[in-house]
């Protein structure tokens, strides 16, 4: 329901933060396909949106540098990247009920705009931005880092599932070198048009996981997941594998 008092109390209440301004967080839980169907509703989170997106990239950068002192600037941009956006973010606004407390057309509400991913990170950025206002930075901050827990392990859950053959090599390269990976095609099945290939991945020679996809890259990510699992499984160290 739009404008519900007591869906926006309750999500005050996940926050851990009670707006003094209580129109902003409405701005930010209001997409912008609701102005089609209410005229005299003249603003939505578009423009918050805009502004939690740089205050959240700083939020994460400078956590993301003291937490990794010794990492590379690639690495770092990547691993922020990876929790500002896509499953990570999405997932995030989630955690948070953002879903329950949308404003939306009713067309888009039809389409299943509620549980579309785009529209629920924009509506998590737009909510970091309205925090800002009504807030500090600091106060931001210490929610946001509280909402998204340990960086360390959302990212290990979320790399794995988006990047698992550049989180393998990650794991790998500093201790092993770059070539200590190797795919191999183990196997192709299914008439041309619909050929589907089986990849193991090895390290050191050491079988580490096997995949399947309808391409060599699809089998070599399944791989590569295969092996991260194993991994995690086993402590996601190295040094349990006898190379």
């Amino acid at each position: 329901m739009p404008n519900d008092p007591a869906q926006l109390a309750a999500l005050q209440q996940r926050l851990g933060y009670a707006f003094r301004s209580p129109a902003l967080l409405l701005e930010a839980v209001t997409h912008g396909s609701f102005m089609q169907e209410q005229a005299e509703r003249t603003v939505h989170n578009q423009r918050l949106e805009f502004l939690g997106d740089s205050v959240l990239h700083f939020v994460l950068t400078d956590a993301l540098f003291h937490e990794y002192p010794g990492e590379r600037e690639g690495v770092l941009s990547r691993r922020r990247a990876v929790l500002s956006k896509g499953a990570s973010l999405t997932q995030l606004a989630r955690d948070l009920g953002l879903d329950a407390c949308l404003v939306l057309s009713q067309s888009e509400e039809d389409a299943g705009g509620r549980q579309r991913a785009s529209i629920l990170g924009d509506a998590c950025e737009a909510l970091i931005g309205a925090l800002y206002l009504d807030s500090d930075l600091a106060t931001v901050r210490r929610l946001v880092l509280g909402w998204f827990g340990p960086l360390s392990a959302r990212l290990a859950l979320t790399e794995d599932a988006e990047n698992p053959k550049g989180r393998l090599q990650e794991l790998v390269q500093p201790k092993l070198g770059n070539d200590a990976l190797h795919y191999d095609v183990t196997g192709t099945a299914g008439p041309r048009h619909a050929r589907v290939f089986s990849v193991a991945v090895f390290l050191n020679g050491v079988q580490l996981g096997a995949g399947r996809g309808s391409s060599k890259k699809a089998a070599e990510e399944a791989a590569a997941a295969a092996a991260l699992s194993a991994l995690r499984k086993s402590g996601g160290e190295l040094k349990q594998i006898e190379l």
